[in-house]
């Protein structure tokens, strides 16, 4: 297992701390934006393989921002593995 730190842009959340055991995510944890929502998001993930959660969360975006909490974990979740594999 590997821990990942990402650090956001263009959101409101500031980082995104991600553990993976190969593609499988096995804990999230956001730091700023919206609590419940990125806790909810964070509970909802676990257990998920990288691949599903990327298809559904990539190029979301929040009102006029081109990106949002969830596009940010697609890209710490791409960058997380890629480190990963390295």
């Amino acid at each position: 297992m590997s821990k990942y730190e990402y650090k956001t842009q263009g959101t409101c959340s500031k980082k995104i701390t991600v553990e993976l055991d190969g593609k499988i995510i096995k804990s999230v944890q956001f730091e700023g934006g919206c609590a419940g929502n990125l806790s909810g998001i964070s509970k909802l993930v676990v257990g998920m393989d990288i691949d599903h959660v990327i298809e559904r969360f990539a190029g979301n975006i929040c009102g006029p921002r081109p990106t949002s909490c969830p596009d940010q974990l697609a890209n710490a979740l791409k960058e997380a593995y890629a480190a990963q594999q390295a």
